[in-house]
Parts: C-alpha cells; structure tokens; sequence
C-alpha cells in the first residue's frame, strides 16, 4: 500500500510539471500588459523553461543515481516552490524569464527522480507496467490539463496565480514525499562527470531552440547554426560516453532495437500530442470563439481518455504483446487525427480526442515501460532522462513541424483547412510511426538481454 501511495505523491509531482509546460501560454496577453515585455522577451518567457528542463535531465538523472533520487527530488520540489513564487511576483521582464529559467532547473530534478523511483519500487514486471502507466496518464493529463487550469485561474485572479498554484502541491510533495518515499541510489555510480553533463547541454539545448525558432520564424541562419552547435554537442557526448569507464549513459543500449525503437515512439506520441494542442488551442479560440477556459474544457476528453485507458494496458498487451501493442496505440491515435482532417465539428473533434488520448496513452506507457526496464535498478536515473528528453524533443518538434506546416498551409486556405491538412500530415507520420515500432520493438521485450549490454 505504501508503494502505492508514494506512486500517487510521484504522480502529482508529474502532474504539475506537464500542466507549468502549457499552463503560461494563456497568462501571456495579462502579463504583457503588466510587464511590457518586448516581443524577444516574451519568447524567452516561454520557451526557456523548455530550453533549461530538455538540457539538464540527462545530468539531473545521472546526479539522481549518485545522490539519491530521493534528496534529489526533494530538493527539486523546494526550488520549484521557491522558484515559483519568484515568478508570480515578478516585477519585470528579465526578472520573470530568470525565474522561469529556475524553474527549469527544478524541473529537471524531479522528472527523471519520478520515474527512476517508481523502477526501483515497483520490481514486479507486470505491476511496474501499471505503475507507469499511472505516470504517463499524468504526463497526457498534465499537458491537456493546462490550458483548462490556466483559463480558470485567469478567469478569477492575476496573471502569476498560474505559478502561485504550484506552492501547495510542492508543500504536498515534501511533506509526504519524505514520509512516504524510499531512498534508492547507484551502489557504484563512480565519479561524476562534468564534461558530459556540459556537452549533453550544448547537445540539446541549441537543438531545441533551433527547432522552436524554425517554427517561430522559419529557417534562419541563426537557427542553422543553433542546430548544428547540438549535433556537435551530441555527437561529442556520445563519443565520450562511448570511450568512458564510468558513462552517463550507455549508448551500446541504442544498438538494440526494442530500446531504440521505445525512444523514438515516445518522441512520435508526444510530437502528435502536443502538435493536436498547439493547433486545437488556436482553433478554438481564433476560429470558434471560445474563451480560454472554454477552450480549454473542450481538450479535457484528451486527458480523460489517457488516464482511463491505463485499465486496458494489460489485457492489451496479454493479447498482442508490447511490440504490436505500441504500433495499435499509435495507429489508433493516427485514426483520431484522421477524424479530426475530414471534420472540423466539435462533436467529430471530440471523438478524435477521445481516440487519440487512449492511442497515445497506450503507446507512451508501453514505451516508457520498455526504457526503464532495459537498464538494472540502480541505472533507472539516466534511462528515465533518456526517456523524458525523448519527451521534451517530441513536444519541441510537434510544435515547430506541425506549426510549420500549419503555417504554410494557411497561406492558401482558411485556417479550418490548414488544421484539417496538419492533422491529415500528423496521422500519415503516426501510420509509419506504428509501422516502425511494429518492426523494431519485440511483442515479448527479451529484458535479460537488454539488461546484459549495461556494464
């Protein structure tokens, strides 16, 4: 029962985190009314929480195994708690973008802690599949969740009670998270390495501005530049990781195709995910009228679904293993998006919700479950920010490629017709997503033999 509760005190945590991804986006008009932002610094209000959270988890999630998840995730919740608050009172620009940065950092703490806690506690393979399962629900639900939450405080308060929401469920966290959670560390995490916490940095950070200033503005030759400082920055971490005794993480784990193949699914997922929520928002309210909150209330079947499909996860898998069973949860959310390019109806909309919710709350489970269980116990922390920067890097893409092509297409039709095209774009990219994973990730993972390629 105590794991079970510790599981719920995790969830929450995530929860919060996915909702201060989406949470400000509504806040942004207030603000810029209270601040006067210039149009540079209300970019970097929004983006560099992204920026800060993408580049550290795979340091935060190595730190995490050396310290202690725990310590690090406590640790994480105060700072995202005081960080927070800085935020909310924030008396200018510059002020509020450092804090954002801040809570980046935070976040990053407690991210990959989350998961990398919840492979350590639930050891059983079939209990640990719904115990992901419960965290990957609160992840679809956070991320659906922010424009709801977002619209309703604006309805009633300033613009910084959308950072003011985070301080109970913080206090939540540390209270019963120090009652409740284990500690779990690496027994032998041998030294840290600072050189490869830098370089995983310089790998994703300008990779993802790169991405999002495509998206903003097209390709320019500052983006150009951005992108290619990442893939160098990648390309010397994964050297380095390749010629070290002790790496952050295991690269040779590429080489086998289940967790390979788990990586790239869980960007697909979450890239169609936060692509449909990008281009629903601005449906909504741009061509529909509704109001924020409105708007926001009519994505909450998104959510509902993800979380509600965590009772089907098993028998799904029991029946077609996890290989076909990830290809059917993002076929089936690649059908969803098809609804919503040959109607644009709310009704038609909300049954596309509904199926792309369930679609992506099965895929991103399963995927999620197959990284973390590819790696021993005391390696959760480095696969669980591979996974999470999976995330961050799918929702950075489904953003600036949908946008992208959204953009376009609005250049020669209405925007109904733009976001009917994009969404026909995104099912296409699922259809070969699921194909892939169909081919790639074995219907019965061989975990033994993943877990022999960790030194």
């Amino acid at each position: 029962m105590r794991r079970w509760a510790a599981l719920g005190v995790l969830a929450l945590a995530l929860l919060l985190i996915a909702v201060d991804g989406t949470v400000l986006a509504l806040a942004i008009p207030a603000l810029q009314h209270e601040l006067a932002p210039t149009a540079a610094q209300v970019l970097w209000i929004g983006d560099i929480y992204s920026f800060v959270l993408g580049g550290l988890l795979v340091t935060m999630g190595t730190l995490g195994d050396r310290i202690g998840r725990k310590k690090l995730l406590l640790l994480g919740a105060a700072g995202f708690g005081a960080a927070s608050l800085l935020a909310a009172f924030a008396p200018s620009a510059e002020w509020l973008i450092a804090a954002r940065a801040l809570l980046g950092v935070a976040g990053a703490t407690i991210m990959p802690s989350t998961l990398s806690i919840i492979r350590n506690l639930f050891t059983d393979p079939v209990e640990r599949t719904r115990a992901v399962a419960v965290w990957a629900a609160a992840a679809t639900a956070g991320a659906a969740l922010g424009p709801l939450v977002g619209g309703v405080l604006l309805e009633h308060f300033w613009w910084g009670s959308v950072f003011i929401v985070n301080l109970p469920v913080m206090a939540a966290l540390l209270v019963f998270g120090a009652w409740w959670l284990p500690e779990t560390r690496d027994p032998n995490p041998g030294p840290f390495d600072l050189v490869s916490a830098l370089l995983s940095a310089v790998g994703v950070v300008p990779l993802v501005y790169a991405i999002k200033e495509v998206a903003l503005v097209g390709p320019t030759w500052t983006a150009f530049l951005a992108g290619l400082v990442g893939v160098a920055g990648l390309w010397l971490f994964v050297r380095r990781q390749q010629s070290s005794a002790h790496p952050m993480i295991d690269v040779a784990l590429f080489r086998n195709p289940a967790f390979s193949g788990a990586v790239g699914a869980t960007m697909i997922a979450v890239f169609a995910l936060t692509g449909l929520v990008f281009f629903l928002s601005q449906y909504f309210q741009n061509v529909l009228g509704y109001s924020p909150l409105e708007a926001g209330l009519r994505e909450l079947p998104l959510g509902v679904a993800g979380m509600l499909v965590i009772a089907l996860i098993g028998p799904v898998v029991r029946r077609l293993g996890v290989g076909r069973a990830i290809g059917a949860g993002l076929l089936v959310s690649a059908a969803g998006l098809a609804i919503v390019g040959f109607s644009a109806r709310y009704g038609a909309i909300a049954v596309a919700l509904v199926v792309i919710g369930a679609g992506v709350g099965l895929a991103l489970t399963l995927t999620t479950d197959a990284v973390v269980s590819a790696v021993p116990a005391d390696k959760a922390g480095a696969a669980s920010a591979v996974s999470e920067t999976a995330y961050e890097l799918g929702a950075a893409l489904g953003i600036a490629v949908l946008g992208t092509v959204l953009s376009a297409w609005a250049v020669t039709g209405t925007f109904t017709e733009a976001m009917q095209g994009t969404a026909l774009v995104a099912a296409a990219l699922l259809a070969v997503a699921a194909f892939v994973a169909y081919r790639l990730i074995p219907s019965a993972t061989p975990r033994p033999a993943v877990r022999a390629t960790v030194p």
